[in-house]
């Protein structure tokens, strides 16, 4: 039985990305590799848009320890995609992104999947630290109960 593809009102954040030249592959389509791109690409200007981490100071930073991808229908250069993201998961060190590519302006995902961050003291990058308040806060606007597959 396959799960029904998840649509545009399933996420909470939205960022369009261009397509390039060079994500195509061999077979005139989207290389895997470049949605783990978008999929990081999502998550890094949602952070960094809300406030919720400085890239240069921030006391804790998110370490990926999971993705998963799975693909629906094909994409290639020269489209826009738009990266839809939520939050599946929000636990006192980590957080669970759900996330799914969308086409131009099609309703149902070319892919979804997830990638889960650790929030790590930024010196060690080892020991798991609490999520700070605004971390917290910015990503608790994105949560979507009952959305982790």
């Amino acid at each position: 039985m396959s799960k029904a593809r998840p649509t545009r009102a399933d996420y909470r954040f939205f960022l369009e990305i261009p397509t390039r030249w060079m994500d195509n592959d061999v077979y005139r389509h989207v290389n895997n590799v470049t949605y783990y791109s978008w999929f990081d690409t999502v998550v890094a200007r949602f952070l960094l848009g809300s406030g919720a981490i400085n890239l240069t100071d921030s006391p804790v930073i998110g370490v990926v320890v999971e993705t998963l991808c799975r693909y629906h229908a094909p994409i290639a250069f020269p489209e826009t995609v738009t990266a839809g993201l939520r939050v599946e998961r929000l636990g006192n060190t980590s957080i669970r992104y759900g996330i799914a590519i969308f086409r131009e302006d099609e309703d149902s995902a070319s892919a979804e999947g997830h990638f889960v961050h650790v929030y790590v003291d930024r010196a060690t990058q080892t020991k798991p630290q609490p999520l700070p308040d605004r971390l917290r806060d910015a990503a608790a606007a994105l949560v979507v109960p009952g959305a982790a597959a």
